[in-house]
């Protein structure tokens, strides 16, 4: 019943966002406080705090927003069959540096439920037993030289702790975005503060899941075109993998 009435509250805020929008464009007002973008991005892999999700891919995605009050909808397809596709949703709000949002996440295939049966990846199955969403929440502060968030599973297709029951699985990160040498960087330390089978295939305990250095900078094409590329290196400590990821931003 609980996760009824917090699915019912997400699409009731989402249709609150739509009609504001329509609302002001009707009424013939200039951009006003009303903002909207689409864009995307061809990665070479789809690297996600620390885990490889997938090769090649892209990546769409488009956000409304208004007075601190944003939708946004983001998805990945990889070139390859096998490659899972996901379709995530958040409704955030922001004010200042502050942040908070919620995210369901969706995936298309087959893979097994935080109780270990294996599930479908219909959309609309949002039953605990059967559901392949996951349902996140985010708060963080943004310093300008620092950005701190946190991140955890409440509802859907969770992990699991080391007692065999759901983990609330949580991960946070600390980033310093800064620049130097005519590129715009940044360097990401994120962990998982307690056991989950959800991320790291289920290392157990406080868990360094990844340190990364990303650099980005948009390449000159003609005058009136420029193409944005970058470049990320990043280590999971927990798995002990390495990744060497180059994206081209449209």
């Amino acid at each position: 019943m609980k996760k009824e009435i917090l699915i019912t509250v997400m699409c009731g805020l989402m249709a609150s966002v739509s009609s504001v929008a329509k609302a002001e464009n009707t009424a013939g007002e200039s951009t006003g406080s009303v903002e909207a973008s689409i864009g995307g991005s061809l990665v070479s892999g789809y690297l996600w705090r620390g885990q490889e999700l997938g090769g090649v891919s892209i990546q769409p995605s488009a956000s409304v927003s208004w007075k601190g009050l944003s939708l946004s909808a983001w998805g990945s397809v990889g070139f390859e069959r096998s490659d899972v596709k996901e379709f995530d949703l958040t409704l955030g709000y922001s004010i200042k540096g502050f942040s908070v949002s919620v995210t369901d996440y969706w995936f298309d295939s087959s893979i097994n439920n935080f109780s270990g049966n294996a599930i479908a990846g219909n959309y609309f199955h949002y039953g605990e037993k059967n559901t392949s969403h996951v349902f996140e929440a985010q708060v963080g502060y943004d310093f300008g030289f620092l950005a701190v968030n946190w991140y955890t599973n409440f509802a859907g297709n969770d992990g699991l702790n080391k007692d065999g029951e759901r983990a609330y699985s949580s991960y946070f990160s600390v980033a310093a975005p800064f620049s130097a040498i005519g590129l715009d960087w940044k360097v990401e330390l994120g962990a998982t503060p307690w056991a989950t089978t959800f991320y790291n295939g289920g290392a157990g305990g406080f868990e360094v899941s990844e340190v990364s250095l990303k650099a980005a900078k948009a390449i000159k094409i003609t005058d009136s075109f420029e193409l944005p590329l970058s470049a990320k290196v990043a280590w999971n400590p927990a798995t002990e993998g390495a990744y060497f990821v180059l994206g081209i931003d449209l």
